[in-house]
């Protein structure tokens, strides 16, 4: 519990901090936001904003997890660090992207290919290793087999589970990287779902199955490597992006780019890899997948009848046409991702429940 707080209350301190030293140092260097001329028009006010922001909470959270760990001597475990490997890793790809789109002075940064194809080395190296190092009980960090609030069913075999992972891994950071169009939107979201994942991560480490003989049911016990120390990251995530949603909420002072925006949707399909709640993350990060599928129901229906269903996607660009007030638009969405937090964490109790 100790290294939880320590990390959470580290993370948020650095952004808070560390965030406004960032915005100046971007500044100065007129590393500044690109608008796209199809956008809502009061976007345009935004046009030089400094970006690269998910560098404040990239770091804050490197440190504050292993702050944590130093501060209260215990030692790291191999799936906290394949979760933060996968986090920097994808902010590395996001990185590379936002660098070149100043660079070149163009909206568009990596080509297409050049982008996915750092995606799948960062996502497949993440789902290699998360098959193996196995502990005493030879638990690997993450399973062959589907979860939802547990493992079910048979296992897909390593091959599969790769390509499973992979789909999971792009779609969420893609998710987040669509959802993170207004000020403090993705932030905001992010923040509830790691302090989600801090609870689920908890809670599984009180009823472990490796404390099986403690447990007055062993049938409803959580078969996860290390969830303590999933949780320890959750924490240091979730305060990291409080901290840096000071600075990130309307009218933002700096915006995540892609760096910010592929390390947060990276990190969250990682710790739910790794926490054996893979369909889970869809209830839990539902604002993502709703935006996202907002993009998908857009392009699908213009390519099938030359018709859009929204004035514009992803979806919410498409309430500011209708004349809602980007605050508004971000609040009512935010509820909307707290609803989804609300039911994942009951559906995740009901299935622990359900074994009893």
């Amino acid at each position: 519990m100790r290294q939880i707080l320590f990390a959470g209350a580290i993370g948020l301190f650095l952004t808070l901090i560390g965030t406004p030293l960032l915005i100046k140092l971007l500044a100065r260097k007129g590393y500044g936001q690109f608008i796209r001329d199809d956008g809502p028009r009061t976007h345009g006010s935004k046009k030089g904003t400094p970006t690269m922001g998910g560098i404040a909470f990239i770091l804050a959270t490197l440190i504050a997890y292993a702050l944590a760990k130093v501060i209260t001597n215990e030692r790291p475990s191999i799936s906290g660090a394949l979760a933060l490997f996968l986090m920097a890793g994808m902010g590395l790809v996001g990185f590379l992207d936002d660098y070149i789109k100043i660079v070149k002075q163009r909206s568009l940064g990596l080509r297409a290919r050049a982008k996915m194809a750092g995606q799948l080395i960062v996502g497949s190296a993440f789902a290699v290793l998360s098959l193996q190092f196995a502990n005493h009980r030879g638990i690997t960090p993450a399973s062959t087999k589907l979860s939802f609030v547990t493992d079910f069913g048979w296992s897909i075999g390593p091959v599969l589970f790769v390509v499973w992972a992979l789909f999971m891994i792009l779609a969420m950071s893609n998710g987040v990287n669509l959802t993170d169009g207004l000020d403090g939107l993705a932030t905001g979201a992010a923040v509830m779902v790691f302090g989600a994942y801090t609870f689920i991560g908890l809670w599984q480490f009180q009823e472990s199955c490796a404390s099986a003989v403690t447990l007055t049911n062993p049938n409803a016990c959580f078969e996860v490597r290390d969830p303590l120390d999933l949780a320890v990251v959750a924490s240091a995530l979730m305060g990291s992006c409080f901290g840096f949603l000071w600075w990130n909420t309307s009218p933002a002072k700096i915006f995540m780019g892609d760096t910010g925006s592929l390390a947060l949707g990276g990190a969250i399909a990682g710790v739910a890899i790794l926490s054996r709640t893979e369909f889970l993350m869809v209830v839990l990060g539902g604002l993502f997948v709703m935006i996202t599928m907002s993009v998908v129901i857009q392009v699908g229906s213009f390519k099938m009848t030359g018709k859009r269903v929204f004035r514009m996607a992803p979806l919410q660009h498409h309430f500011e046409l209708k004349g809602w007030s980007e605050v508004l638009v971000v609040v009512r969405f935010w509820i909307i991702q707290g609803m989804c937090v609300i039911v994942g964490l009951g559906i995740f109790y009901a299935g622990w429940a359900a074994e009893k």
